[in-house]
């Protein structure tokens, strides 16, 4: 098992409002492509101003071949074209983690 966590940073104050877009223009077609969330929020403790999500692979080529369908999703496509032109993100930090062999997911 592999999990895939991303962390954004956008403009203080605007972490809302770049969920509100993922929930309205990406939540359903990013689901259907890669299922339920393992985590999806925002510190209230920490680094301020980003939040994160995990989602939860098999293994890195299924992880591949789920965001590759994905990518190709008009959906999704569209979904990222809103997200980019609202600015509110400002970096992205990406790390994929390997599970304990003792985990379960």
């Amino acid at each position: 098992m592999i999990y895939d966590m991303r962390t954004y940073t956008c403009l203080p104050g605007t972490v809302p409002l770049q969920m509100n877009i993922w929930e309205e223009h990406g939540m359903a077609v990013q689901k259907k492509h890669l299922g339920e969330p393992v985590m999806y929020g925002a510190p209230e403790v920490g680094e301020l101003n980003t939040y994160v999500h995990v989602w939860a692979y098999d293994s890195h080529a299924d992880r591949e071949t789920r965001r590759a369908a994905m990518q190709a999703d008009p959906d999704w496509i569209s979904f990222l074209k809103k997200s980019r032109e609202s600015g509110y993100i400002t970096a992205q930090r990406n790390q994929v983690l390997v599970a304990a062999h003792f985990m379960s997911r």
